[in-house]
């Protein structure tokens, strides 16, 4: 300085325009409206975390400016109207500082800064641009920096080169110069808008030109020497100042390297910006296995730092989870247009090309050749001829005002070399044309995209396999059963796989009476579905046989250990007799059940006898009869919905009662409550079966039972009990079809039965609309189905009752059987009826 000659910048700093950049927008309250990557990087907040929060709360920057430490104003402005230390709302000068600052738990940081005001519609007020002053030394020179003084020795290493390469970065200041002076102008211009975090195209040009006119970023070596800020690539690495002379060739060794050849240098930062370009997307790429989701970030990673334009199509097997494609696509081949990204002006190709249209491609286009081929296909720039015929071959669209004069460039997407989708890449007319490399880059892009969305697509098959297979497995429960309604939930767990163990049911037993059935397999996965669905299978059978709980879950206890060692389960079985008002129970190992008394509303833990899991063997299991009045609620669940890693299960049973108890409008609206009450933390992994019933009985003016003698004559007899009945309950539409089923099951009663007399019993049913028939005799064979023939001049009686009842069924126990009948009622608004909630 002392000859008058400004030294030139030395060579470490040569790169030091291509410094990645934190970009920021602070709108007029001071609150952070965009935060771009760059952003989370330099300062350490995410974009959630950020936007919206008060920019001098999250930018270091913010409190070095308030220090003053070593900070530059351009222009003027008011101190007393400010956003946040140094961002001032109404100055109309751009502004930029350097400040060194703390935070705990982070490295010090040396922050370049600059800030514009920023006019017009729109939210934003200031755009904030900073960088890291350390990003200007070369990899090796920022390692020897970084280091620990115990662990260097710059003196004994290197005492002209290290300590020296720190020295220049400190004499670095930030500062604004016109874009129009700067080598390289119109391409400054062109690539500001790129840095801008996501940003349409008509807000970031708006800011752009605002940025042009208050004066372009850049780093000042002297009043001499300004080196322009650039966006991520595509710029030359050093744009030289008005004296740019070769470096010396004596000096100290960091000094001597030699210079790269200009051509050299330009390939080799084209090289390294496709591979931070790359390194990026694969960061930004693959964050779910949502397949959606992939395929949104797969696009939208291409634009605008690579392409213009860009479209993903996907074969349709792969978009619905249909699993692997088999053999190579044709002309037949249906595509879906999954997704489209452009920074051309918003909805500009909605009706060119929409996505999710389904087409084929037609056989002589560069689409068709890209998905047959295997190969990307690069088109470096697309006359008006070939745009013209490309377009001909499409009747439904007229693609040239897209393609046309464009450069184009189709990657395919695939896996295991097999085309699962291609992308389909363009650039405007200004911007420079797809080359060579960019055709490498592009593929490279496409190879790892494609790894992303067959992982995807294989997480989603399997998925979907899942969900049939649980959905194939869990019953579908009718909501009203003979005296209570029922309704029922199932969460699938979230852990992969989303296929578990849990069940529940309710099965339909004589005597008015329903079998209630919660059951948790322990384990995760297709195994333990497997085993559940045996297990529903075998308590579905056996609760027609009327075994008592405790020998039903005996005999499943058996059936367990048969099955295999591994076969481990709770279940909790319960049957309601709604004519008696009680409820039998038995447990095996499982959560107690909750009962919400209709008395007071409190809900409170049956205690009751609990046995050992199915499965374990060698046990006994009791049977526990409680009772229970109308409008009582029953709750069974699987843990699942109590039980929360690092929490007490009684915090877990304590809830459940609380949630069941509260007053709720309908029994779904009560399952709701108790799910949102006991989910709302969000640590639930395990899949959840909740199945409530609210026990509304049967009145004994609905219930009629006679007993009937083993003669004949009985029969006649049982006809007119019925109809005297049938209409004092003034049913008289139900008579003819109730008497005459009741006659074939009374016969075949009197004809089979052994030493004892026949039951009868009819049951009005007003929640269901039904009529509810059963003849019990002391003949323990079942009843069954006969093909009669045409001179046969018996078993014709169940094919009756079959045409004529809404259903039927025998049980059958080791003091007989009984055969029962439902009947549909016409369905009648009814008034004051106990069925309501």
């Amino acid at each position: 300085m002392d000859s008058g000659i400004p030294p030139d910048p030395p060579r470490h700093l040569a790169a030091a325009g291509r410094i990645p950049l934190a970009v920021v927008v602070v709108d007029g309250d001071g609150l952070v409206a965009r935060w771009s990557t760059g952003a989370r990087r330099l300062f350490g907040h995410s974009r959630e975390e950020a936007v919206g929060q008060p920019a001098s709360d999250l930018m270091p920057v913010a409190g070095g400016l308030a220090t003053g430490e070593q900070g530059v104003a351009h222009g003027t402005h008011d101190p007393d109207d400010e956003l946040g230390p140094g961002l001032h709302a109404h100055s109309g000068y751009p502004t930029s500082g350097r400040a060194r600052v703390s935070e705990a738990g982070r490295a010090p940081l040396d922050v370049l800064w600059w800030a514009y005001p920023l006019v017009g519609p729109g939210p934003g007020r200031h755009l904030v641009l900073a960088a890291d002053a350390a990003r200007l030394l070369d990899p090796a020179d920022r390692d020897l920096t970084d280091r620990d003084p115990a662990d260097r020795d710059l003196t004994d290493r290197d005492p002209a080169g290290v300590g020296s390469a720190r020295r220049d970065t400190e004499r670095i200041a930030p500062g604004f110069a016109s874009h129009t002076e700067l080598p390289g102008s119109e391409t400054l211009a062109a690539r500001l808008p790129d840095i801008l975090p996501n940003m349409s195209p008509a807000e970031a040009g708006r800011i752009a030109s605002q940025v042009l006119e208050l004066g372009y970023p850049v780093m000042e070596f002297s009043h001499h020497d300004q080196v322009p800020i650039t966006p991520d690539w595509g710029v030359p690495r050093r744009i030289a100042g008005p004296r740019s002379e070769p470096w010396p060739a004596e000096g100290p060794a960091w000094e001597r390297r030699q210079a790269p050849r200009p051509e050299a240098d330009l390939e080799y930062a084209a090289v390294r910006e496709r591979l931070e370009f790359l390194n990026e997307v694969s960061g930004r790429i693959g964050s779910s296995l949502d397949l959606a989701r992939t395929i949104r970030e797969v696009t939208s990673a291409a634009v605008p730092r690579f392409a213009d334009f860009a479209g993903t199509h996907l074969r349709a097997a792969v978009l619905a989870g249909e699993g692997f494609p088999e053999g190579p696509p044709d002309v037949t081949t249906v595509w879906h247009r999954v997704w489209v990204e452009h920074n051309d002006e918003p909805g500009r190709w909605d009706d060119t090309v929409p996505v999710g249209e389904a087409l084929s491609f037609p056989e002589h286009t560069p689409f068709f050749r890209c998905m047959v081929t295997g190969e990307p296909v690069l088109i470096p720039r697309l006359g008006e001829e070939d745009g013209d015929r490309i377009s001909g071959e499409f009747e439904k669209r007229d693609l040239r005002p897209l393609i046309n004069n464009r450069s184009l460039l189709l990657v395919p997407l695939k896996a295991r070399d097999v085309v699962l989708g291609f992308m389909v890449l363009m650039r405007r007319p200004e911007r420079a044309p797809f080359d060579g490399m960019d055709r490498t880059t592009g593929a490279e892009l496409a190879a790892r995209a494609g790894l992303v969305l067959d992982n995807a697509r294989m997480y989603t098959y399997q998925e979907n396999v899942a969900e049939t297979l649980q959905d194939s497995m869990l019953p579908q429960v009718a909501p009203r059963m003979a005296g209570c309604d029922i309704a029922t939930r199932y969460l699938p767990g979230t852990r992969l796989g989303r296929v578990g163990g849990d069940w529940f049911d309710a099965v339909k037993l004589p005597g008015s009476r329903t079998a209630l059935v919660v059951g948790d397999v322990m384990g995760h996965g297709l195994n333990s579905a497997a085993m559940m669905g045996q297990l529903r299978t075998a308590v579905q059978t056996m609760a027609t046989m009327e075994l008592s709980p405790a020998q039903l879950l005996r005999n499943l206890d058996d059936l367990a250990q048969r099955l295999g060692e591994q076969y481990l389960a709770t279940c909790l079985y319960a049957v309601y007799d709604p004519i008696h008002s009680e409820l039998r129970i038995a447990n095996a190992g499982h959560i107690p059940p909750v009962l919400v008394r209709a008395e007071d509303g409190r809900g409170e833990l049956l205690d009751l006898p609990t046995g050992a899991p199915i499965g374990v063997g060698k046990v006994a299991f009791e049977t526990a009869t409680v009772r229970v009045a109308p409008g009582d609620r029953l709750v069974l669940c699987t843990d699942g919905l109590v039980e929360v890693r690092g929490q007490d299960i009684g915090e877990g049973l304590a809830a459940l009662c609380a949630s069941a108890a509260h007053p709720a409008a309908s029994m779904d609206d009560a399952c709701d409550t108790i799910i949102r009450a006991l989910n709302s933390g969000g640590g639930r992994k395990d899949d959840v079966a909740l199945l409530m019933a609210r026990l509304a009985g049967i009145p004994a003016g609905d219930v009629a039972e006679w007993r009937l003698a083993l003669d004949p004559r009985e029969v006649a007899r049982a006809r007119r009990l019925v109809r005297e009945r049938l209409l004092d309950w003034n049913l008289p539409e139900a008579v003819e079809n109730a008497e005459l089923m009741v006659s074939e099951l009374v016969t075949n009663a009197v004809r089979h039965g052994r030493t004892r007399s026949v039951d009868l019993r009819l049951v009005r049913d007003d929640d269901t609309d039904a009529l509810l028939c059963e003849v019990a005799d002391d003949e323990p064979a079942p009843a069954t189905l006969l093909d009669a023939g045409e001179n046969d001049t018996a078993g014709r009686g169940l094919r009756v009752v079959s045409g004529l009842a809404r259903e039927w069924g025998s049980s059958t126990t080791a003091r007989g059987k009984t055969v029962w009948f439902e009947q549909a009622l016409a369905r009648k608004v009814r008034f004051g009826s106990n069925s309501g909630w």
